[in-house]
């Protein structure tokens, strides 16, 4: 675990060491209300989105997050992933980041690399103020996906579309005191999309080449004023023929040892991944948010 999680606390560490800029002009949130980075770029849990907007921005403030994920299962596979997104006023996000995943031994030496571009707006409610209601926050998001290796392994896995949209609808709700006196966390989060393994083996495919809603859900409580322990599940459609996919499961802890730097440790489970099944993974992933 020491050599696999070396880059990426490298990368963790230096990007803190250049962070006193952004601890000057960071927004008035309370900590982690702008949850950690999603895999794909959203703010959120580490496998979905969620309602909440990326950094700690008001409503009269900018803020911001930057991010990086690495991860490598049982099997040989590799993700890396990162990049950044950027909260308008509360109510708006933007995201760019890149995935890149390993194929192991299953196509030696190759690689698939996928763009993901989001936008989030928050329709209505606030997940963390709006204690005397029982109505979450809820948000719409987009994410454009681009595999810029499509031609090689996901065409020939029988995938149709080297890119695709995803769409989604979250709700999420903080509950102050709610579990032993610490704080709980509840989201729920519907996807239409296409996406064979988050889009990193393609769109659609010859089993299925249409847009499918698919659910997640994540729970989260705070052991500690910067300490939150949580779990998450997220269904994934299921379209080629030739390898069967399973839905995504994780267990997380995030640590938040100063408002702006956080590290986030999961166990992952992603069940079959091309030939190889019951794949588990443990991944690390780092980011400043302002």
């Amino acid at each position: 675990m020491i050599t696999l999680y070396k880059s990426s606390l490298l990368i963790i560490i230096s990007t803190a060491l250049m962070s006193h800029s952004l601890l000057a002009t960071a927004g008035d949130r309370l900590l982690a209300t702008g949850g950690v980075a999603q895999m794909e770029g959203a703010a959120g849990g580490g496998l979905t989105p969620w309602a909440l907007i990326s950094g700690y921005g008001t409503d009269a403030q900018v803020g911001g997050t930057v991010f990086y994920t690495q991860a490598k299962t049982n099997g040989g596979f590799e993700l890396d992933s990162g990049g950044f997104s950027v909260g308008f006023n509360n109510r708006v996000e933007l995201s760019i980041s890149q995935q890149k995943f390993g194929f192991s031994n299953t196509v030696p030496s190759e690689s698939a690399r996928m763009n993901t571009m989001g936008a989030k707006l928050r329709l209505f409610g606030d997940a963390v103020y709006d204690q005397d209601t029982w109505l979450p926050q809820v948000s719409a998001g987009i994410q454009l996906k681009h595999n810029e290796d499509y031609d090689f392994v996901p065409k020939s896995l029988g995938a149709k579309h080297q890119s695709g949209v995803d769409f989604y609808l979250a709700a999420t709700k903080l509950y102050l005191g709610a579990v032993f006196g610490r704080n709980l966390l509840l989201n729920g989060t519907l996807q239409a999309t296409k996406a064979n393994q988050f889009g990193l083996l393609g769109f659609g495919g010859d089993k299925n080449n249409h847009y499918q809603l698919q659910p997640a859900a994540s729970v989260a409580v705070m052991l500690t004023d910067n300490l939150i322990l949580g779990a998450e599940y997220r269904a994934k459609p299921d379209n080629l023929t030739i390898f069967k996919e399973d839905d995504a499961k994780d267990i997380f802890l995030a640590w938040f040892p100063v408002k702006n730097l956080s590290i986030t440790a999961a166990y992952l489970d992603l069940g079959n991944i091309a030939n190889k099944d019951n794949q588990t993974a443990w991944y690390l992933s780092g980011q400043i948010t302002y």
